[in-house]
Order: C-alpha cells, then structure tokens, then sequence
C-alpha cells in the first residue's frame, strides 16, 4: 500500500523549520496541499520572521505543489481563526492539522520564571487547543479529519530543567484522549507524535554525532503513518533514529477495601497487590475506571 494525500488540505504549525518543516514537505511530495505556519521566532520564543515559512512554500511550489504561508502566533486565537478562514477561501476544506509549533524555556524549578512556565504552556497546549477548535467543526461537518498532537518523552516520562515543557505536553494526551473520543462520530481521529529528532530544539545538547542520526524524516515517516485515511486513532507513537514504539497509560486491577478498612494502614499494607501489573488494562474513558471500581464495591455487597 502506497499512502498518499492527493486532495487534502493539511496546516502544519511551526513548519518553517525542524520537525513541522519535514512533515510539510513529505506531505506536500505525496500531493497534499500545504498550509506553513510559522510565527518565525528564535527557539525561545522571541521575535517573528516569515523568510523560513516562505522558504518551505518555495520549495513545495517549485516541486509542483500547492501551500501558502500564514504567520499566525497559535497562542492568539484570533490569528488562528484568520489562517483558518484564508485555507477555507483558498481550498474550501482542512483534513489534517499537526500542532508542531513549540518554544523552550528551559530551567529547574527553583530557578524558573512563572511568566516562561505560563509562555510555554499558551504556546504548547493552548496552541494545540486553539487550532484544533478552529478546524473541529470543519472537519465535523465533512466527516473527516485527522488531527496530529506532538507530545514529547519530557512529559510522559520527565525531564530535568524541563517542567513547563513537561506539563504541557502531557497535557496536550490529556486534549487528545477526549477529543478522540468525541470526534469518533465524524471520522476524526486524533494522534499524538513523541519525537527524538535533531533540531534546532536540540543541537546545542547533543554531540554532533548523535545529532546526526536523529534525522527529522524519520520522524515524519511516523507521523504519516497517524495522518492516512486508515490510520489509527489515540495512539502515542514514539519515533527516533528509525526506531518506533508505542506508549499508553495502563491501569492495574487494584484491590476492593470495605469502610472499616478505608485507612492509609490498609493502603500500604496492600501496596503489592495495588501495583500488581498481571492483569493491568487500558482505559479508553474515564468512567471505566469509576465502573471498574463500582463493580468492586457492588461484588463486595453480594458476597
């Protein structure tokens, strides 16, 4: 099977370099028509230019392709809403969105600014919060739609220095597993992206070597495959230097304790069997678990 984009409309945010510059050329190759966004500011955040974003419609447009560039700040609603009507004047639909755009403000704890931690959160979350809900009644109304979240192994699994960026893309699961759920009806399915790939994110903190290897077309591979019209939906996949794996949330069967054992003692007592791993499951809502955890209480009673 050869997958292909032929007649979709994909916006791609942060695409003027790194990352979201691959996506929209592999994209684009396979004849998707392309929306750059890109706010064109320094890893951090700061300034604005739209010389990278036009770079990459160049390219495309040499190559035969169809794009446009939008400079849209994703953090601002309003600006959001403005690439989303221009795409809908231009091409009358939008099938694919991927919420690439991002900032580091890295630093611990202790030494980190609230202000950097907020910035980063608006750029990360609301960013990806913002363009998904300018092109969710879109891709309602066509019935079709695919949405990419890019998540980060700083957030699944922690990082140093890195809290803000953490919080915010574990948040952005958080977004993903809800609106999987609510845009099943409609065939939109949501995705979420955890890359390791050399950027500009990342080359001042890798060896030069290593830098190398983690090439950004890898990670594109990974990301086409959540975007087709067969792809999955609320899957985390994790890709880097041709590796790729999956991650979810599990959740072990647990233990039952009746009212006059509902104490920490108890808890503690039976850490084993609470964090026994044998019979775990994945929950694909969050009234699994108050049902799993009622049909506990309600056994009880029986017995």
């Amino acid at each position: 099977m050869t997958i292909n984009f032929e007649g979709k409309v994909a916006i791609i945010t942060g695409a003027g370099n790194g990352l979201g510059r691959s996506h929209a050329l592999a994209l684009a190759e396979r004849g998707a028509k392309v929306v750059i966004n890109d706010l064109g500011g320094a890893r951090d955040g700061s300034g604005a230019s739209s010389e990278a974003a036009l770079d990459v419609v160049k390219r495309i447009e040499e190559k035969g392709g169809e794009a446009f560039s939008h400079g849209a700040n994703v953090a601002k609603f309003d600006e959001v809403e403005d690439m989303i009507k221009q795409t809908m004047d231009k091409w009358g639909r939008v099938d694919i969105l991927i919420n690439n755009a991002g900032i580091l403000r890295d630093k611990s704890f202790t030494k980190m600014n609230l202000d950097d931690f907020k910035l980063v959160m608006d750029v990360h979350l609301m960013g990806s919060v913002n363009c998904s809900k300018a092109v969710w009644d879109i891709m309602r109304e066509q019935g079709y739609g695919r949405i990419l979240m890019t998540t980060s192994s700083s957030g699944m699994y922690g990082n140093f220095g890195q809290s803000n960026y953490g919080a915010a893309k574990m948040a952005v699961l958080g977004l993903m597993n809800t609106l999987v759920i609510e845009g099943a009806k409609n065939n939109i399915k949501v995705n979420a992206l955890a890359p390791t790939a050399g950027t500009r994110m990342t080359e001042d903190i890798m060896p030069p070597e290593i830098y190398n290897m983690l090439t950004s077309e890898a990670v594109t591979a990974g990301a086409l495959a959540l975007l087709h019209e067969d792809a999955p939906t609320r899957t985390i996949l994790c890709a880097g230097a041709g590796g790729y794996a999956s991650t979810r949330l599990f959740e072990t069967e647990g233990i039952f304790l009746p009212a006059d054992q509902q104490s920490p003692e108890s808890i503690l007592s039976q850490w084993n069997e609470i964090s026994d791993t044998s019979n775990q499951k994945e929950m694909m809502t969050g009234a699994q678990q108050s049902e799993k955890f009622l049909a506990k209480a309600l056994s009880s009673i029986k017995k």
